[in-house]
């Protein structure tokens, strides 16, 4: 492995090497050695195998941060542990229910966020998931007779359907209904981000606004592919379709590296659950003060991993960390001082030392006259002195 590797620039150059290898032996062996590969299509090809490359190139160095990487391991452990598998197999299904398929978390926030998201969302993966399979014939349509169409997924053969049927006007338009979703979402949050006043504020163009003018721009053109089709017999069908496919590749060079990187990485979420959940008594950590449970072990191990790696020290005089404690315990800790309730015993006045250096003193106490370091004749002598000579 090692001397495979050196045969590469670095291993992110590798890692996009064996994807791009990886989709083109998928793509020769659902196309029968590329004997129904569509060249219509062949522009979405090159562009989605670009794409390929970007995911592969920014997953790379996502996954190589030190607390991304801390995490996953985590997963990977605990994915494999067979004590934690029922635990596991269950939070992963209600993670996947609530967050992905649902959104709650979204709908949480307010109903407009969370339709609007929705309708992004669940477009995207609908258009995507069509418009790669076409692409790299992952699936295509073979006619039996004339009134009958086969699905064949990776060159098998699967469920027939009428040509003309319910069931194959919807898989007809499925990229005509993912677009719609796609339009209302992305329509939604563009006007909302136009008019309340606290998105603005915080908003950037680049991040915010252009994903969704890139959204908004593959839609429409695609829906009006489809009425010129439909409806006007074709009419500048040719040049509207070269117009939708530069903007297909635009949105396919820029995802990886955008706000939209966000839709691959999210359904990742699902393992955080899985490896942070607790149950009490079992795997729950005691506070170092009071000595209730408050956290997972797992999660506080973690957490104290990723602050070292990263050169936060934020270990106590007694050898514990700022995480071994409840939040309250923190709260409690924090402010005692502030109220200098901790200075030593000797000299009840003393300043407080905190981690930058800086010495204040204690509140609501009087400081003594050393602490200025002020000779008492010469203090005498400024009190006696007249305002003016």
């Amino acid at each position: 492995m090692y001397k495979f590797e050196k045969s590469f620039y670095s291993k992110t150059s590798m890692y996009s090497f064996g994807v791009v290898l990886i989709l083109f032996f998928s793509m020769w062996v659902s196309t029968s050695k590329f004997v129904h590969i569509d060249m219509a299509l062949l522009g979405y090809a090159i562009s989605s195998a670009i794409f390929a490359i970007g995911l592969t190139i920014r997953m790379s160095f996502w996954m190589w941060r030190k607390a991304t990487n801390r995490v996953a391991k985590r997963s990977v452990n605990n994915l494999f542990n067979k004590e934690r598998l029922k635990r596991n197999s269950k939070a992963i299904v209600i993670t996947f229910i609530d967050n992905i398929v649902l959104q709650k978390f979204i709908f949480q926030r307010s109903l407009y966020r969370g339709i609007q998201h929705f309708m992004i969302s669940w477009g995207c993966i609908i258009s995507f998931g069509i418009t790669f399979g076409l692409t790299f014939g992952w699936m295509r349509f073979d006619l039996i007779d004339p009134e009958t169409y086969q699905i064949i997924v990776f060159n098998v053969p699967t469920m027939k359907m009428a040509a003309h049927g319910l069931f194959a006007e919807i898989v007809y338009n499925g990229l005509n209904i993912g677009a719609i979703m796609v339009l209302i979402g992305a329509a939604m949050a563009l006007y909302r981000r136009i008019t309340n006043y606290d998105v603005k504020v915080t908003q950037r163009f680049e991040f915010d606004i252009l994903p969704l003018l890139i959204l908004l721009a593959v839609t429409v053109t695609g829906l009006i592919l489809t009425v010129l089709y439909t409806f006007l017999d074709g009419w500048m069908h040719h040049y509207m379709s070269l117009i939708h496919q530069v903007t297909v590749i635009v949105m396919l060079v820029y995802f990886p590296f955008g706000k939209l990187f966000h839709v691959p990485i999210r359904p990742l979420a699902t393992a955080v659950p899985m490896s942070y959940q607790e149950v009490v008594k079992v795997d729950t950590k005691a506070c170092k003060s009071c000595g209730q449970p408050y956290s997972n072990e797992d999660q506080i191990a973690d957490v104290q991993a990723i602050l070292k790696s990263q050169n936060f020290d934020l270990q106590l005089s007694d050898g514990t960390y700022l995480s071994d404690y409840c939040t309250g315990c923190r709260r409690r800790m924090r402010a005692m001082k502030q109220m200098n309730l901790e200075a030593p015993k000797g000299n009840p006045y003393g300043p407080v030392s905190t981690n930058n250096g800086i010495h204040i003193s204690g509140f609501s106490k009087k400081r003594s006259e050393d602490f200025y370091g002020i000779d008492q004749d010469s203090k005498e002598e400024t009190e006696n002195e007249p305002v003016s000579r």
